[in-house]
């Protein structure tokens, strides 16, 4: 399945990209194939490294249990570092098709070793929220350094524009203020919006689809190297996204871990940043924006926050209940009624691909009569 639902995705991708190409183009028709071709390879390679680094991760005590079933064994856990291992090599190999874009491209590459690397320890550690908090801003400092874009933003045609009398302003060093949080935001909501088998794997694949869906309508406009260039790092993301969800979907023969969720962040953030749709990536990020608000009371611990937030599992009837925790996943069960895992999952991946939707829509509506 993993292998249809790339071809599906990248096939369209390349297509666009070559079909698109003239003299006036920011990268090489070649690029485009090499990148694809690239990201199948990446995709094969995961699907085969996982099955021979599980059985290393249980003799290295690295496992869990599955709590939302009945009676499992170990799990292997922490796969996400493989995933994330070989999505960066795809990168680092991409990195000639950009010579003009040396130091972003390795900026990038740094901060999202950082974050890989803090996941894994993360997973080996068990680091306290305060330390991975902190730990997060110091990946970032990579990208900010990075960063040659400009810092201005663009007034909407409303009162506002009216009241200030301008049509755009320098933010200056709050708009880094503002990347350095949208990474954090990144990177801490998908490792807070999971629990579920093949949830954080799930909608990770669903968000970088989308991402290249606004990536690739860019193509052609003024903007169109930022956007290649995310393109760039994020279908061999998907690829290797895909082949963990392999593994990852229900039932769950590995679990990511903190390493992935954190690696899939900060290649959002990246891709954000350095692609300049930082606003854009924000409203592809709905769910995960809405479990972070619920949830935020116990984040900061003004009502007691257990080590697992997770909807309670029922032997008796094979259904997920929901638990006072203020999670997105407990608020959906509450509002729909008890599920199976599998039910669950399927549901909240389709609820993000609505959400996903009707903000790209809106997005680009918005822009045209906005700006």
């Amino acid at each position: 399945m993993v292998l249809s639902v790339f071809s599906l995705v990248c096939f369209p991708v390349t297509w666009h990209l070559y079909q698109n190409h003239d003299m006036e183009s920011t990268y090489e028709a070649e690029h485009a194939l090499w990148c694809a071709g690239l990201s199948f390879v990446s995709l094969l390679v995961t699907l085969i490294l996982i099955p021979t680094v599980a059985p290393k991760c249980i003799k290295a005590n690295l496992f869990g249990r599955d709590i939302n079933k009945n009676g499992t064994g170990k799990v292997p856990e922490t796969l996400g570092i493989v995933s994330g291992i070989v999505c960066i090599i795809a990168v680092i190999s991409l990195q000639w098709t950009f010579p003009g874009k040396l130091g972003e491209h390795n900026a990038a590459l740094i901060s999202m070793c950082l974050m890989l690397l803090l996941g894994f320890c993360d997973d080996v550690l068990d680091l306290r929220w305060r330390d991975k908090l902190i730990l997060s801003f110091v990946a970032t400092v990579p990208l900010l350094i990075g960063y040659t874009g400009e810092t201005t933003i663009q007034i909407p045609r409303t009162v506002l524009r009216g009241l200030l009398g301008i049509s755009q302003y320098d933010l200056g060093y709050f708009y880094y203020v503002f990347m350095a949080n949208t990474v954090v935001f990144c990177t801490n909501s998908i490792n807070i919006y999971a629990g579920i088998n093949g949830l954080e794997t799930g909608q990770s694949i669903v968000m970088a689809i989308f991402v290249l869906i606004h990536n690739c309508l860019q193509v052609g406009t003024a903007s169109e190297g930022q956007h290649v260039f995310s393109i760039f790092i994020m279908l061999p993301f998907l690829a290797t996204t895909l082949g963990l969800y392999n593994y990852n979907q229900y039932p769950s023969r590995v679990f990511v871990g903190d390493s992935f969720t954190y690696f899939s962040g900060m290649t959002f953030a990246v891709c954000g940043i350095l692609g300049h749709f930082c606003k854009s990536l924000i409203i592809i990020f709905i769910p995960q924006l809405i479990n972070f608000i619920v949830s935020l009371p116990q984040l900061f611990h003004i009502i007691p926050c257990p080590r697992h937030r997770l909807p309670k599992y029922d032997p008796k009837t094979g259904k997920l209940y929901p638990t006072p925790n203020l999670t997105l996943i407990n608020i959906w069960l509450r509002i729909f009624g008890p599920a199976t895992e599998k039910s669950l999952c399927i549901q909240l991946l389709i609820f993000q691909v609505i959400c996903c939707s009707v903000a790209l829509v809106l997005r680009n509506q918005a822009a045209f009569h906005l700006y």
